[in-house]
């Protein structure tokens, strides 16, 4: 025997079967649609709960892994605070050193940051031209860089660009200095090596010490080249001269064929 509340839902269901039949498709369809918008949401709701819940897992963070990271957090700071109060106090020695000599404040100069827009297919190797010129505040025998090292100096300046001889240029020598050894010597092109990454660094002392791999940067005297700017790294020596002195070949950090973008260093 079927109870009361059964007879009752198929009656319903029944009804509602023969009412879909009945009523033409537009309307059905339209039906159908308000039927669906109104479950639609639980669906959505029910599918976005897992990756919802899984988010949330992932969030949570065991509190020992929160306190050691903390810790460590802790530990850096107090060392770059350490760190910059030992500069601070370097920097305070070294400027009252120098007033006790009566050296200048050392001064960095300022940078502009230039384009290489044309190189000379008859002096590939040797010339760049920038996108710099006067109305930029450009003028002779600027140093050029990059952050590999450095690149030439400024030589004939226009109006809206500038022609730059790249370290090896014949007319582009450098005063250098061995950071390891502290010799001095002079860049210039190579007369020996092919390859144009290659520069002879001359006038080192026969006794000298420099070893391949050594680095070689500027030595600021001339006026030209900021000091301490990398040139290359040592990677053979040769005595010259009948053995009155030595001569190094260097090998350029800059790679002269990959030049996009230069820093021009004005005075």
């Amino acid at each position: 025997m079927f109870r009361k509340p059964q007879i009752i839902a198929a009656s319903i269901v029944l009804v509602l079967v023969l009412t879909a039949l009945s009523i033409p498709r537009e309307t059905s369809a339209r039906l159908k649609l308000a039927l669906s918008s109104l479950f639609l949401p639980l669906f959505g709701l029910a599918s976005s709960a897992p990756p919802a819940a899984q988010r949330t897992g992932d969030a949570v963070v065991p509190r020992s892994v929160l306190i050691g990271e903390l810790n460590r957090l802790k530990k850096e700071n107090a060392e770059l605070h350490l760190r910059a109060t030992e500069a601070e106090a370097l920097r305070q020695e070294n400027d009252r050193l120098r007033t006790y000599v009566g050296w200048r404040p050392f001064s960095p100069g300022k940078y502009k940051l230039a384009r290489v827009i044309g190189r000379d297919p008859a002096n590939w190797w040797r010339t760049v031209r920038i996108d710099l010129g006067s109305r930029d505040g450009l003028t002779p025998n600027l140093a050029v860089i990059t952050p590999a090292g450095l690149v030439g100096r400024t030589g004939s300046v226009g109006v809206t660009h500038a022609d730059v001889l790249l370290v090896g240029d014949p007319n582009c020598r450098v005063a250098a200095i061995v950071s390891e050894t502290k010799d001095h010597g002079v860049v210039q092109p190579s007369a020996s090596a092919l390859d144009a990454s290659i520069v002879d660094l001359t006038y080192l002392a026969k006794a000298s010490t420099i070893k391949p791999g050594n680095r070689v940067v500027t030595s600021g005297i001339g006026g030209i080249f900021p000091r301490n700017i990398t040139i290359g790294e040592i990677v053979d020596l040769h005595s010259v001269g009948y053995g009155l002195y030595t001569e190094a070949r260097v090998r350029l950090t800059v790679n002269y064929n990959q030049l996009e973008d230069v820093w021009v260093v004005l005075p």
